[in-house]
């Protein structure tokens, strides 16, 4: 392919016509990133609610090790990961260097502090706005920061598709702990890295767009659902006698 628009049309000819070896690299990287997110969710959410209800002291030295946590190059992280996995490491009886479980642990690991260090400033701001109505309902610190994680789950969501699109997009830890082993631990983004440089546009502008494509979907699902929920509490509102 010598044009780019002749590299766009092959692209798009590989997306519709179900190239096997376009999504294979499509599932795998979604599985991926799904997986990770699912277990960095949940233990993010929890810790964020927390620390965003709790007082101690140390509390700011806390903080900011979160933050400072969300600068970390993927690298690094996937630099981390390999010498915890390799055969002298501390995990390395696991044998989970350069397979699906090793990519796994290493975007949970990165998106990890993201969605602790959001969900964190959401459920604090709704600790300042609401908190102390909550504290002289008798609410401690474990409720109320379970019930004013619920009361943001929305905005909550969108830290969640904030985490998927960081580990999705991710490429250099898991091109370190995964290989980028073809039809093991190939995913989108290591796919599109490598087929560049061999000169292969189309396949890397085929993964390009699949990947646009998934954020997108993700982005307008959250919309439809916060215009749904913002409709649903105006019914509420009016259905309320005065």
């Amino acid at each position: 392919m010598n044009t780019f628009s002749d590299s766009v049309v092959t692209a798009l000819q590989m997306v519709s016509s179900g190239d096997p070896g376009l999504w294979t690299v499509v599932g795998r990287s979604l599985a991926v990133s799904a997986t990770a997110c699912a277990l960095a969710s949940g233990l993010g959410l929890l810790l964020g609610a927390w620390l965003a209800t709790v007082r101690f002291r140390g509390r700011g030295a806390v903080l900011t090790v979160l933050n400072t946590s969300l600068a970390v190059p993927s690298v690094v992280v996937g630099l981390v990961v390999y010498l915890l996995l390799s055969r002298s490491g501390p995990l390395g009886f696991l044998g989970w260097l350069f397979s699906f479980q090793a990519m796994v642990l290493a975007q949970a690991l990165l998106v990890l502090p993201l969605v602790t260090a959001l969900t964190r400033q959401v459920v604090e701001d709704a600790e300042n706005s609401h908190g102390e109505q909550l504290r002289s309902l008798g609410a401690g610190t474990g409720l109320r920061s379970v019930l004013l994680a619920w009361d943001e789950r929305y905005a909550l969501l969108t830290v969640l598709i904030t985490a998927f699109g960081r580990a999705v997009s991710e490429v250099g830890a898991v091109m370190i702990v995964g290989g980028n082993i073809e039809g093991f631990t190939r995913v989108m983004t290591t796919a599109i890295a490598l087929e560049t440089s061999k000169g292969d546009l189309p396949l890397a502008l085929g993964l390009g767009l699949v990947l646009l494509t998934v954020v997108l979907a993700l982005n307008a699902l959250v919309s439809l659902l916060r215009r749904w929920r913002e409709r649903a509490d105006g019914v509420s509102l009016v259905a309320i006698p005065a």
